[in-house]
């Protein structure tokens, strides 16, 4: 039998925890889900006979690949996730689910899940400030931005009013 596969994916790779950052994004992000799980055939560097090796997941509708490679390599800034958001309700949403769950706070809307993938959560509010076409709006939404860890919707609104 052969299997539909996606020409292109993300593969993220995870030291052993793609099964459980998989159900994570699942119940966090709508357009989410978990997919089938391969586990290796036999004992490899990092892992046993019956181990997931892969997992197939959908964040936010984009295809995904757990690999659950060791521990050789990590996550870096380098690659994130940008989710846009409507409102305040929605930003906090994902922002304390991410960092409530093991994760860390960054500066500028950033911040890390538990398995060191990097997040921008980030308003719509920001993107147009930051889109504004009066320079000095756009000065005033930058430099509120650069003093915030979590994206303050208000506080970007009164940054450009000025």
């Amino acid at each position: 039998m052969t299997t539909s596969v996606n020409k292109t994916l993300i593969c993220l790779w995870y030291e052993r925890d793609a099964e459980e950052a998989a159900a994570f994004y699942a119940r966090t992000f709508p357009g989410s889900s978990v997919g089938a799980t391969h586990r290796a055939p036999g004992d490899y560097p990092d892992g046993k006979e019956g181990d997931a090796l892969t997992v197939e997941f959908t964040v936010l509708g984009i295809p995904c690949i757990g690999l659950n490679g060791g521990p050789a390599f990590k996550h870096t800034e380098a690659f994130s996730f940008q989710i846009s958001t409507r409102d305040q309700e929605e930003t906090d949403r994902y922002w304390n689910a991410i960092v409530g769950n093991g994760g860390q706070e960054s500066r500028c809307g950033w911040c890390k899940d538990k398995w060191g993938i990097s997040w921008q959560i980030t308003p719509a509010a920001l993107t147009d400030g930051m889109s504004d076409p009066d320079p000095a709006a756009r000065k005033r939404v930058f430099a509120a931005m650069m003093e915030m860890k979590k994206i303050d919707i208000a506080a970007i609104h009164a940054a450009r009013k000025g």
